[in-house]
C-alpha cells in the first residue's frame, strides 16, 4: 500500500446526513442491473480483483502451515497455464494476506521478497469488547511482528448510543498505536441498524484518521451489502470534498463469487472513480472468492469449466 496516510480532522458531527434506505437500495440494485462486463473485459476486471484482494484466514483452527499455504497462494494465485492463456506478462499477486496477530510473523516470513504486505486484525476482533489499553497493546504487538496494515474493530455501542466523541477518541488512539502501519476501521455495519448510522460511523472513523473504512468482520449475521457499500462510498466522497483527504474502502464478509468481485468494482468505478480500482485504495476481504475467480478465468482461457480440485486451495 503506497497511498499516504489520512491525517484526519477534528470531529465534525455537523457533517452527518440522514440516508434514505429505499433510495439507496434502488441505486445499488441499478448499478448491478445496468452494468455488465463480458469477454476479455471481464477477464481483465477479474485479474484486477485478485490484485485488490486481501486473501484472508481468520478461523479458530488456523495453524502456521495453513498460513504458509495461504501465502503461497497469494504469491501465485493462478495456474501457469491460465497466466499464459491470458497473455499476462507476469504472475499477478494478491493485495495482502490477512491473519490473526499471532500468525503475522509466519506470514511475514512466508511472503519475504514478494512485496505483498501482511494485514492483521486486532483490537479484540471480531467483537472488540476488550479494555482499550489491551486493544491498543494488541495493535502494537501486531505491528512489532511485522504487520503493515491493521484491521481494527470499533465499539458498536458508541454508534448505537450516538457517543461520537468516544468513537472518535477510540479510533484516534488506535491510529496512533499503528505508527507507520495503515489502519482499516471495521464498522461491523450489520450491527449498526441504519444506513444513517453507517454514514456517521464512516465519517467519524475518517475524521479520526482511518486510512480505509471496511464494512464487516465477516462474523456478523449480515456482512457486506451493496447499499451499505454505496453509503460508505458516498461518505468517502463527501470527506474528500470537504477535506481533500483520500480514504480507501474494503468490503468484507459474504463475498464468494467472481460476480461479487465484478459488482464491487462496478460500485467503485461508478461512485468513486478509476483511482479506487487500485489496491492502494480498494481491497476485497475474501477467502473463498479467489477459487471462483480462478475457475472463471480458466473457462475464459479454455472454453470449459475445470473441476474445483484442479485449482490449488487457498
Amino acid at each position: 500500500m503506497t497511498h499516504p496516510h489520512n491525517p484526519g480532522t477534528a470531529l465534525d458531527c455537523d457533517s452527518f446526513i440522514a440516508v434514505n434506505r429505499p433510495a439507496s437500495n434502488r441505486r445499488a440494485a441499478s448499478l448491478i442491473a445496468r452494468r455488465s462486463v463480458k469477454g476479455p473485459y471481464q477477464a481483465a476486471w477479474l485479474v484486477n480483483a485478485i490484485a485488490c484482494m486481501d486473501l484472508t484466514t481468520l478461523a479458530g483452527d488456523d495453524t502456521p502451515d495453513r498460513v504458509r499455504r495461504l501465502c503461497a497462494k497469494a504469491r501465485r494465485p493462478l495456474a501457469d497455464e491460465i497466466v499464459a492463456g491470458l497473455g499476462l506478462g507476469a504472475m499477478p499477486q494478491t493485495g495482502a494476506v490477512c491473519v490473526y496477530p499471532t500468525l503475522v510473523s509466519t506470514a511475514v516470513a512466508a511472503l519475504e521478497g514478494s512485496g505483498i504486505p501482511v494485514a492483521s486484525v486486532a483490537t479484540g476482533f471480531p467483537a472488540g469488547l476488550m479494555p482499550l489499553d489491551l486493544r491498543l497493546a494488541e495493535i502494537r504487538y501486531a505491528v512489532d511482528q511485522g504487520a503493515q496494515e491493521i484491521d481494527i474493530v470499533i465499539t458498536r455501542a458508541h454508534v448505537l448510543g450516538g457517543n461520537w466523541s468516544a468513537l472518535y477518541d477510540e479510533v484516534a488512539a488506535m491510529r496512533a498505536a499503528c505508527g507507520t502501519a495503515h489502519l482499516k476501521a471495521i464498522l461491523a455495519t450489520g450491527d449498526l441498524v441504519t444506513l444513517s448510522n453507517v454514514y456517521a460511523a464512516s465519517c467519524v472513523a475518517m475524521q479520526a484518521g482511518a486510512d480505509f473504512i471496511k464494512t464487516s468482520t465477516g462474523k456478523e449475521g449480515v456482512n457486506a451489502t451493496m447499499p451499505v457499500g454505496l453509503t460508505m462510498c458516498r461518505a468517502i466522497r463527501d470527506y474528500r470534498a470537504a477535506t481533500g483527504h483520500i480514504v480507501g474502502f474494503k468490503p468484507a464478509g459474504g463475498m464468494k463469487t467472481a460476480k461479487d468481485a465484478l459488482n464491487w468494482q462496478v460500485l467503485m468505478r461508478e461512485e468513486l472513480g478509476r483511482d479506487w480500482l487500485r489496491p492502494s485504495l480498494f481491497r476485497l476481504g475474501a477467502s473463498s472468492m479467489l477459487a471462483d475467480i480462478e475457475r472463471q478465468l480458466s473457462h475464459y482461457v479454455t472454453g470449459r469449466y475445470a473441476a474445483h480440485h484442479r485449482h490449488a486451495l487457498a
